[in-house]
């Protein structure tokens, strides 16, 4: 760190860092970095390896305060100063929405998106993880990311929104170029066209096609309530729902299974005793979470952080939930993998009002994906080393694919209660 910053020149706030100074380092284990940035305090002006200068918050009692924090909109709109009335390509949803427009879009959706929706996706749930691992080869080489963690939670969330005709394949390299850009802003520009353009035929689709599903509703409630919902903003909404209900749980599931293998003493207590499969999925959460950091806030004002003011008129801030979950101030030896740690707490779904809708879904699809998993193969190993295991850049925390050797399989078991 010192390094860095040492060569670093000054930004709004004092010494601006250089993560890109890091190389390939920073991308594959942030955590020394950010609890260097810790110790020097909870908030620093930094340029990202792509050259966006942006704020961090990086310590655990800040961001909490920092994803409540009103001063900080989401609205990009707001902070360039701009109207309401413009949209972005893909249009405006509750990720990039301050109240009450905020409100309503999260209202529309929390009256569709019930807990009795969600939990009527268990048995499909545990039929989809079966399947997937029915289809394993009787041993060898499997990647977990491409042949389990990536279909079980994509199915799921097309099923929950009724779209089985989704283009898989496409949308999957359109969402990780978006999140996380193997080119920076001309990967975003290629790629958010094309995104626009499937989701306006998706929903073209749907309406011809409605069913008992979640984007039917959704769809109706925009015919029906007056148009509640502007063809931006279900636009946007499919865009959020695809998006974020399933690439979380790709990543809570694949870095999980990845946390345990790398802590073997800690995954055969976990095959010893399923009672600590909750508080396991709750650590996996923390200790190597799905997001690295929240989308974009802007500053309306200038905001006080540690000792470091945010200056206002739309400072770019991310507050790095991965920081701040491997704060020791919160979490006592907030490095070590411990899946007996009291649970709760972590900001892995966020806080406030923008704290993650679909939050019970992932933990369900967590919790049966990774009990199924290692009942029929307890004796599951990691097949590289994992120095050499390639991530990706971006918002989130995300592997390439997760090589692992199987053993002999043992027979599945009847589903547990996940």
């Amino acid at each position: 760190m010192n390094s860095a910053a040492s060569q670093a020149g000054r930004g709004a706030g004092g010494v601006m860092i250089d993560l890109g100074r890091y190389g390939t380092a920073f991308v594959d284990n942030p955590y020394p970095v950010y609890a260097e940035l810790r110790e020097r305090g909870p908030a620093h002006h930094v340029r990202l390896p792509t050259g966006q200068e942006v704020w961090l918050v990086v310590g655990y009692e800040e961001a909490r305060a920092a994803l409540a924090d009103p001063r900080l909109t989401k609205d990009w709109r707001r902070a360039a100063g701009l109207g309401s009335d413009v949209e972005g390509p893909l249009g405006i949803h509750m990720l990039t929405a301050d109240p009450p427009q905020h409100t309503r879009l999260r209202r529309l959706v929390a009256r569709e998106f019930t807990p009795r929706r969600i939990e009527a996706l268990r048995p499909r749930v545990h039929r989809i993880t079966e399947e997937l691992l029915d289809a394993f080869p009787a041993s060898g080489r499997v990647d977990l990311v491409d042949a389990f963690a990536f279909p079980l939670p994509i199915t799921v969330i097309c099923d929950l929104l009724g779209v089985p005709f989704l283009d898989r394949s496409s949308f999957r390299a359109w969402t990780q170029e978006l999140l996380a850009p193997t080119d920076g802003e001309r990967s975003r520009e290629r790629t958010l066209p094309l995104m626009r353009d499937y989701l306006t035929d998706l929903i073209a689709r749907k309406r011809t096609e409605p069913g008992d599903d979640l984007f039917s509703a959704l769809i109706r409630t925009t015919d029906e309530d007056g148009d509640r919902l502007s063809a931006g903003e279900l636009r946007a909404m499919a865009f959020l729902l695809l998006v974020a209900g399933h690439e979380t749980t790709v990543n809570l599931i694949a870095n999980g299974i990845l946390a345990l293998l790398t802590h073997p003493e800690q995954m055969a207590a976990l095959v010893a005793d399923w009672s600590l499969l909750d508080g396991a999925v709750e650590e996996m959460l923390r200790y190597d979470g799905p997001v690295e950091h929240a989308t974009s806030r802007f500053t309306l004002e200038p905001v006080q952080v540690g000792d470091q003011v945010i200056p206002g008129g739309g400072a770019p801030v991310l507050v790095v939930l991965a920081a701040a979950d491997r704060d020791p101030a919160r979490f006592p030896g907030a490095d070590a993998f411990d899946i007996r740690r009291p649970a709760g707490g972590h900001l892995a779904f966020g806080h406030g009002i923008h704290f993650c809708l679909g939050a019970p879904l992932a933990r369900m699809e967590g919790r049966i994906a990774v009990r199924a998993l290692l009942e029929r193969h307890p004796d599951l190993a990691l097949d590289v080393h994992p120095t050499a295991l390639a991530w990706r850049r971006g918002l989130v925390r995300s592997m390439s694919e997760l090589p692992v050797r199987l053993g002999p399989a043992r027979v599945a078991a009847a589903p547990s209660a996940g």
